[in-house]
């Protein structure tokens, strides 16, 4: 997507036109939902368990194939599309209405984050071996950070640790990590583990290793209930319990594990914002039928102006949403400046999503809190989305930090505010 300066200087604007390459992939995308997600969506016997119907998502997976549009995110050496974060953003968009489609064009959570950071910091040996399954839609995959016993927010409260055996080959890890989605049935983990011990070096002393979940000693305790809906493998508690890998599992360098997962993670922020963005969009079209559907007092629910209230709230969250979104993948792209910018589209997103979310419950009525139908499912996957990649109140403290640094040097905030002209 081109969002750049037009050539008038004079004029000031920026362009949101989508390349006429990328507006063909959307339209492939947009075809594939409506002609081969959407159909298919009742053949899942149990949504909370789409493994027990992993043969949809495979004719998925073939359709997305015969389609060009598996694996869109990744390089064309590893079967993608090489689309950049700003294309993902209109993808992720579309796909997020229907999450049958981010598995079936295999850009789903976890695994999606897990191929950008085996991009970003794994070994040759390392990509061969666990990216180009895993982009081949093989294999899945998980990311084990939180833990059950300590607070996440912050991450140097994390308690798995690792050390070197007697001889140095191996690491020897010990811990319990919970929420970690996908873990049942993924082949491996990427696991956040305490390195180092100086209380001095803070998140210096984490470090990612890749550990084979047929490890001995990796055990899933159990897979809670949990609010919204699920991928697949579930969000199972983990048991490591002296669980030994080669030394050679060490992703990237020792120590460098919150740097990689800080890189990770932003580009994780994003893409859970513009798949919400799909949601909520899906959210306001449901109410919008609704509205014109159903009559009460003499009059169709439409004509009644609060409810046309609570839609045009709605459609302006939606719009202040996706500017945020594009511009901050827009930088995430060029490689500026977006720490600020993540925050504050993270949680500005999840909230207005929230908003979107009850706004479409209290239209439909009954029929808004009924869990065999869209909204309410919709609704718990809002409330979640406060809480994980960052809760709320931990990226207000981050985006309030760069305006008072600002204010102390006596300079203004607009800098800290997007920045833009």
């Amino acid at each position: 997507m081109s969002i750049a300066p037009t050539p008038h200087a004079d004029a000031g604007v920026i362009d949101f036109t989508v390349p006429p390459e990328l507006q063909e992939l959307l339209g492939r995308v947009k075809a594939y939902i409506s002609e081969d997600v959407l159909p298919v969506e009742g053949d899942i016997a149990d949504p909370e368990d789409v493994l027990r119907s992993w043969e949809v998502v495979e004719r998925l997976r073939d359709r997305a194939r015969q389609r060009g549009i598996f694996t869109p995110h990744l390089p064309e050496e590893y079967g993608g599309l090489g689309v950049g974060v700003l294309g993902m953003a209109l993808i992720s968009q579309e796909v997020g209405a229907a999450p049958l489609a981010a598995l079936g064009m295999n850009c789903m959570a976890p695994d999606e984050g897990n191929m950008h950071t085996l991009l970003l910091a794994g070994s040759e040996e390392q990509k061969e071996r666990w990216l180009r399954p895993l982009a081949e839609g093989a294999i899945r995959s998980c990311f084990a950070m939180t833990e059950p016993d300590v607070a996440s927010s912050d991450p140097t409260n994390l308690e798995t640790s690792a050390v070197r055996s007697e001889d140095g080959s191996e690491w020897i890890l010990n811990g319990r990590k919970w929420c970690i989605t996908g873990a049942i049935g993924a082949a491996f983990a990427i696991v956040v583990a305490k390195t180092g011990s100086d209380a001095a070096a803070g998140h210096r002393n984490y470090s990612l290793i890749i550990v084979p979940t047929d490890t001995p000693g990796w055990t899933v305790e159990r897979d809670p209930e949990w609010m919204g809906s699920h991928a697949p493998g579930g969000h199972p508690i983990i048991a490591i319990d002296d669980v030994r890998v080669p030394c050679e599992n060490l992703l990237g360098a020792e120590g460098e594990g919150f740097v990689i997962a800080q890189k990770r993670l932003a580009g994780g922020r994003l893409a859970h914002a513009m798949r919400w963005i799909g949601m909520a969009q899906r959210a306001l079209d449901l109410s919008t039928t609704r509205l014109l559907q159903r009559s009460t007092f003499g009059k169709e629910l439409a004509r009644h102006q609060m409810l046309q209230a609570m839609i045009a709230d709605s459609a302006m969250d939606l719009y202040a949403s996706r500017l945020m979104v594009l511009h901050t993948a827009w930088k995430l792209e060029r490689g500026l400046p977006h720490r600020q910018e993540i925050a504050m589209t993270k949680t500005f997103v999840s909230e207005a999503f929230g908003r979107i979310a009850d706004r479409a419950v209290q239209i439909h009525g009954a029929a808004g809190i009924a869990l065999d139908l869209p909204v309410g499912r919709i609704y718990q996957d809002a409330r979640a989305a406060r809480i994980y990649d960052g809760a709320s109140e931990v990226h207000r403290m981050t985006i309030a930090r760069e305006l008072l640094k600002l204010a102390m040097q006596g300079e203004s905030t607009k800098a800290a505010t997007g920045d833009l002209a």
